[in-house]
């Protein structure tokens, strides 16, 4: 039986309004052989058609189960989307390849679907770094405030919020929000959350919360990198910090960065998110060159090096097993679960909503709006 060596990382954890970090391990296997590959993906494919199964996957994992989900009926999408994909799915069991909230937010527009995943204990820097007790703690002590958290939170989190948020919805929601007179209290990524201020000048407490691979993005090497290629454009998640996502060409969701490879008449692009999606984005944009954003200064050592240690333990060894044998099913108590899907479904009915209100015209940027707002985190 091959061993899967355990890594440590370190991210942040605030305690008590000062900015703490933690540790965390991921365990990430090995890729198989070629021959092995292949027989697993063959594996798979029966394994699902047997089961009734609907595979759907996160754009940070690796590319054969990208390219699994999508062959065999499935998705490959933010995690919102996901959710939503499954919940329409005909399909009784959804297997989730990404990370624990994205399953829980399946299980939650889905309480009576199975959900499994590949590896329950594939988590992420952003919802470990914001406990639910903790975070009840810092809502109880500003009562005053709106309470909007975003995707990437465990369910318990999002039951305690009046809205979820995912990061292409995120800023529509706040600037409404804020016309209303309203004051925020925002969890758990501060990078986002800064983003988002600045854009709607709302009044915006922030939990100090960050990602693993985001925060790691560096802004003087951006800038040297950008000397290399001046003729690239620059694609940023809002995740990122301050002075790389102020010399971006295109700051938005996965989807949204996708959608700007395909669309911007460059041939080149310097990409700040995790590198699992380069996967989509070359077969997006066939011909295309993208070159991962740097993570780590002149001899310095990057901790996530531009990719999730959790999306990792996504493999197709684990994924094959999971459908063998029913484990990794995903759990969220009921009441936890009707909370939070109040929450989910406040977003949902506002980018309805802003959907109904965006009429076509004869001109396709203007009809933007129309196809905006639901998407990634």
């Amino acid at each position: 039986m091959t061993t899967v060596p355990i890594k440590t990382y370190e991210y942040d954890r605030p305690q008590a309004g000062l900015a703490c970090t933690a540790e965390a391990w991921a365990r990430v296997p090995s890729a198989p052989e070629l021959a092995e590959r292949t027989e697993l993906k063959k594996r798979i494919r029966r394994l699902l058609k047997e089961r009734g199964a609907v595979l759907v996957a996160h754009y940070y994992v690796d590319g054969d189960l990208q390219d699994l989900a999508e062959e065999t009926g499935g998705c490959v999408s933010d995690s919102l989307e996901m959710a939503r994909f499954g919940r329409d799915h005909a399909a009784n069991t959804l297997v989730v390849a990404g990370v624990r909230f994205m399953g829980e937010t399946a299980k939650i527009l889905s309480p009576e679907k199975t959900i499994l995943m590949p590896d329950l204990d594939a988590t992420c820097s952003l919802d470990l770094g914001c406990p639910a007790d903790e975070f009840a703690a810092f809502c109880d002590q500003h009562p005053d405030r709106t309470v909007v958290v975003y995707a990437n939170t465990s369910a318990a989190v999002k039951a305690r919020a009046d809205w979820m948020v995912t990061s292409s919805i995120g800023l529509d929601i706040v600037a409404e929000l804020h016309a209303q007179g309203k004051k925020i209290l925002w969890a758990p990524d501060r990078h986002l959350g800064s983003y988002i201020q600045s854009k709607t000048g709302a009044d915006m407490l922030l939990w100090q919360g960050s990602c693993l691979v985001h925060d790691e993005f560096k802004g003087v090497e951006l800038d040297l990198l950008k000397a290399e290629y001046p003729l690239a454009k620059v694609l940023v998640h809002p995740e990122s910090p301050a002075n790389v996502v102020a010399q971006a060409d295109v700051v938005g969701s996965t989807t949204q960065l996708i959608n700007a490879a395909q669309t911007l008449d460059a041939t080149h692009f310097i990409v700040a998110t995790d590198n699992g999606i380069l996967h989509k984005m070359r077969m997006a944009a066939p011909g295309k060159t993208f070159i991962e954003a740097p993570t780590a200064g002149n001899s310095a050592t990057c901790k996530s090096c531009a990719h999730c240690p959790w999306m990792a333990m996504n493999g197709l060894r684990n994924l094959a097993a999971v459908l063998e044998n029913g484990n990794n099913e995903v759990l969220v108590e009921p009441e936890i679960g009707i909370k939070a899907k109040r929450a989910i479904d406040r977003m949902l009915d506002f980018a309805a909503a802003k959907r109904a209100k965006a009429l076509p015209s004869g001109k396709l940027e203007n009809n933007a709006p129309m196809f905006s707002g639901v998407g990634p985190a």
